[in-house]
């Protein structure tokens, strides 16, 4: 494996260069005589001409969805003309959004302990379920007929019929003595759900079909975030109360390993091919590269302040993460593990979002109230790479869109013209 460290190159920031098409219109302030303009339209003119060819075409018509938590709704932005189409009203306090398969509706929770159903292109709520004092990581069979959200405080699992839009049941994980519980994942046909037990240390395990506690088992001290292999064959777990992580196997319910890492692990993510796990670290500011099918730590990289998000394109080639420390997105080079890029988007990025194209990213600023824009497509990270002046920044644009933005998602829907 590559292991130098993180190489950075960083673009000159030329935000003029987007001007054409963010700013249309803005008065220069200088008169020319006839003359001189007529002289500088012709090299203008092939100005114009070359960025068309240099740059890419505008975002498709998708729809990102941002979960304003501050301000207790989920907005929805049209990203091809970069504007706010709704702000949906939702319960307080939303934290989460999940976008529920085979269909055209976004779940968001939070705080209030509600499901907020909002179907697309409605832009509407169309149903909201009370799960209890608190409901979060709503998590979907394939099909996308049954939901399964946390009920944290309680110790709960909650069922969701999502073609009735009611509960069908509940299932008490935690137990009375324990909760709450962290966080929810489920396996990727559908039939087992995994859920941390951070006071107990362990991991408990649930049939979805059977509603039933099929087994647990321990692994260590306060485990918070999971991540799941895209096969399910094996989960890791972050083990917040102490400086490793831990990976079990699913059909057996068996610890395999404990890894340690150089600090406490804040929350894990899956790399799509499932060879690796990378673990970020908010209290140090780094990322642990984990082989995951041997269940060995590769190595550790620093990444910016406080990081609390990351995406990783389909194809594997570039990792995208947040830092709400320095309010900069690092783009990285997976292959190479070169850092191509730091943009500086806001105070304090909370969430990221590719477009389904994987050319765009949308980056949600729970302290500016705002949603970034950067172009990530090939060429733009290539060439801010290569630091030519003459290339933009990958800040494409920022909006406003509402009070304290917690999460975003941009699904595969596109707008109606």
């Amino acid at each position: 494996m590559h292991n130098s460290h993180f190489r950075t190159s960083l673009s000159s920031e030329a935000p003029d260069a987007w001007a054409g098409t963010l700013a249309p219109g803005q008065p220069r302030g200088v008169h020319h005589s006839s003359s001189v303009i007529h002289h500088l339209l012709l090299p203008l003119l092939a100005l114009c001409l070359a960025a068309c060819h240099r740059y890419a075409a505008p975002p498709s018509p998708y729809v990102a969805f941002v979960a304003n938590h501050g301000s207790n709704s989920v907005a929805a932005v049209d990203l091809a003309s970069f504007r706010v189409m709704r702000g949906i009203p939702v319960a307080p306090g939303p934290e989460q959004l999940a976008v529920r398969p085979l269909s055209q509706e976004v779940y968001a929770t939070g705080d209030s302990g509600s499901v907020d159903i909002i179907l697309f292109p409605d832009l509407r709520v169309v149903k909201t379920l009370h799960v209890g004092a608190s409901a979060r990581d709503v998590v979907f069979t394939p099909n996308g007929r049954y939901a399964f959200v946390l009920d944290p405080s309680e110790g709960q699992i909650v069922f969701l019929d999502c073609d009735s839009r009611w509960e069908t049941g509940r299932l008490r994980v935690g137990g009375p003595e324990n909760p709450p519980l962290g966080h929810l994942v489920i396996t990727p046909e559908g039939a087992v759900l995994i859920a941390s037990d951070p006071s107990g240390n362990r991991l408990m395990f649930a049939t979805t079909a059977g509603r039933e506690i099929i087994g647990s088992v321990e692994v260590g001290k306060a485990p918070g975030a999971l991540a799941l292999l895209p096969d399910g064959s094996k989960v890791f777990v972050a083990d917040t109360g102490e400086d490793k992580i831990s990976a079990v196997d699913v059909a057996s319910r068996q610890i395999l390993s404990h890894l340690e890492i150089n600090s406490r692990p804040s929350w894990l993510l899956a790399k799509p091919d499932g060879g690796e796990m990378l673990v970020f670290s908010r209290e140090s500011a780094t990322m642990a590269i984990v082989d995951a099918f041997h269940d060995n730590v590769e190595e550790n990289r620093p990444t910016g302040r406080d990081p609390v998000a990351a995406v990783i394109k389909p194809d594997q080639s570039d990792l995208f993460i947040a830092n709400a420390g320095d309010g900069s997105v690092m783009a990285v080079d997976l292959q190479t593990r070169t850092v191509l890029a730091s943009t500086r988007t806001g105070s304090a990025p909370s969430a990221l979002a590719l477009t389904p194209d994987g050319r765009f990213l949308a980056v949600a600023d729970r302290s500016e109230s705002s949603l970034a824009i950067l172009r990530v497509d090939p060429d733009a990270l290539k060439a801010v790479a290569a630091n030519r002046r003459s290339t933009p920044s990958l800040l494409l644009t920022t909006m406003p869109v509402g009070a304290q933005p917690a999460d975003v998602k941009v699904p595969g829907w596109l707008r109606s013209p």
